[in-house]
């Protein structure tokens, strides 16, 4: 069915109110105002409203805030706890620990000078900076598709409102209009619907090892006042994960937050090979840690949400760049998994993509071209060189595991600065890693204790998530049959298990096996679009304003 949809123009149209989509914003409304002219500036969000959706552990280096906002402290951006203390683990077993010198701790994971955040408040804070300078923030409003015309993108179309699950229009239909611009900004987080789709439309990746990713699992508790120590960041490896082998890698974190609140986490890379593990329920067990148990004893859970990391670095970005078009921040993927960090990179990368589209449209240009000035000012900057010389971290983790793959680093980055002369490659991508089930030792749980763990349910009440239910789902499968035919009895159908909000559940009701799909579940995290073996879950963005309402993430 033909639908006639209004149409805006401006001259730039930016995907994602994260950090990296609204440092963009802001700095092509600086640059245009030191030049004493004007562009139009537009910015949609999927949430519903700015931060809805942002989720980050946070410890924030301020290098890129810096030089966006110098008087940063003056405006009020919400940096108050700054590190006090940095405190690393190798957590040997369920009870066992042991704390790693200051010494022994590579460069990129020293702290000083950084601030425990809320990125979620961050970015609101940056939407009003950005409103504040005449940027037009739109949010409940999600970019559905690329306008592309004639091979060049010419803006995106936002999605349909009042269409029920089965695509019929109901009495609040209202068509998504079209956001024309000579150049278009996807910022929209790690495997971004659209910038997927143009990576492949526009061989992107092609010259680059296949993009990494972890999913990261938080909550916030709010604990007793003798148990909170402002500022202290505790970072571990090891149990409940693997810290010999390279089966189940990832990290953890503790973050000693404002107002008695603890930030919690577990990391865990979905280059996984057993099918059976579960993230969530590993997170679960890993909070009775002594070690963590004892900042967390007697709290309470007031917030949980998840999100899926690109971490691949520098050896998996993609090409920037398109006809009327680029892609900036975990878009990209321009984390550095080093340091754990990238909101100042994926800032830095947006105020890049402005200065390149500041300098065409001021000069007069018409738009529509592909902007190689972006790539060359992202590779003449202190981003390229720090994620150069981050490049060969998770690769040596991922071969070695977390032991000598850490040892390694630590040589590489307190030593060389981040120089060996060679580069390590992971080739292998993190869909392709599972073993069969029948050849994996199956997990065994703990239940949870409703003190120090969950469920899932419960934990997803807290994120605030909601959609309209009667809605196309936005969980798409390729091939319907597969859940079934094929990844249960090779995997298990780990879908039940790596996602970590309940979506997905193999019901059986007597005459076999069915896959269920309980969309109105969804935090956005994308593991599922990710990890999927058979690559045959497609996430796409559901009707604007759905998903979760992060307060304080």
């Amino acid at each position: 069915m033909s639908v006639e949809r209004d149409v805006m123009e401006y001259d730039v149209v930016v995907v994602g109110a994260g950090p990296s989509g609204l440092s963009t914003a802001c700095r092509l409304k600086q640059l245009a105002e030191a030049a004493g002219k004007e562009l139009s500036v537009c910015v949609v969000e999927k949430g519903s409203e700015v931060g809805a959706h942002i989720l980050s552990g946070a410890v924030f280096e301020p290098r890129a805030l810096n030089e966006l906002f110098p008087d940063w402290k003056e405006r009020g951006a919400p940096l108050n706890v700054p590190v006090s203390g940095d405190d690393i683990y190798f957590f040997r077993s369920e009870t066992a620990a042991f704390k790693m010198p200051h010494l022994f701790v590579p460069k990129t994971m020293h702290n000083d000078g950084n601030y425990i955040i809320s990125l979620a408040n961050l970015c609101r804070w940056l939407g009003q900076q950005a409103e504040g300078m005449g940027v037009e923030i739109y949010p409940g409003f999600a970019a559905q598709t690329a306008i592309i015309e004639d091979g060049v993108v010419k803006g995106i179309t936002v999605g349909d409102m009042g269409v029920n699950r089965e695509g019929e229009h109901k009495p609040d239909f209202t068509p998504g209009m079209e956001l024309r611009a000579k150049y278009t900004v996807f910022a929209e987080g790690c495997r971004g619907h659209i910038g997927k789709q143009l990576i492949a439309q526009y061989a992107l990746a092609q010259d680059a090892d296949p993009q990494h990713y972890a999913i990261g699992i938080k909550e916030i508790w709010t604990v007793p006042e003798s148990q909170h120590k402002p500022g202290l960041v505790v970072h571990g490896a090891g149990w409940p994960l693997d810290l010999t082998g390279t089966s189940a890698l990832g990290g953890s974190f503790l973050y000693h937050f404002e107002n008695n609140q603890v930030l919690v986490g577990l990391i865990v890379d979905l280059s996984y090979t057993n099918p059976h593990l579960s993230p969530f329920d590993e997170f679960q067990r890993f909070k009775h840690h002594p070690v963590i148990k004892q900042y967390l004893d007697g709290g309470t859970r007031t917030s949980y949400g998840a999100r899926a990391i690109c971490k691949g670095g520098f050896n998996s970005l993609p090409k920037s760049v398109f006809p009327g078009g680029m892609l900036v921040g975990c878009d990209l993927g321009t984390m550095n998994f080093a340091k754990i960090k990238g909101n100042h990179t994926a800032m830095k990368s947006g105020m890049l993509a402005a200065e390149a589209i500041a300098e065409a449209l001021l000069a007069g240009g018409e738009g529509g071209d592909t902007l190689d000035s972006y790539p060359a000012k992202f590779k003449a900057s202190w981003l390229y060189d720090e994620l150069y010389r981050s490049r060969n971290f998770g690769p040596l983790l991922h071969k070695f595991g977390a032991l000598v793959g850490g040892a390694l680093n630590y040589i590489e980055q307190n030593w060389f600065g981040g120089k060996f002369p060679f580069t390590v490659h992971d080739l292998k991508p993190d869909h392709a890693t599972l073993k069969l089930a029948s050849a994996s030792s199956k997990i065994t749980y703990p239940k949870p204790d409703g003190k120090l763990s969950f469920d899932k349910l419960s934990s997803v009440f807290l994120s605030s998530t909601n959609h309209e239910e009667d809605q196309p789902v936005h969980l798409t499968l390729k091939d319907a049959d597969i859940p079934i035919a094929k990844n249960l009895p090779m995997y298990d159908e780990p879908a039940q298990r790596y996602c970590p909000a309940g979506v997905y559940e193999v019901v059986d009701e007597g005459s076999g096996p069915r896959f269920q799909i309980n969309a109105q579940n969804c935090v956005h995290c994308k593991t599922c679009d990710i990890k999927d073996p058979a690559q045959n879950i497609n996430w796409v963005a559901p009707e604007g304003g759905g998903g979760p309402n992060y307060a304080n993430m």
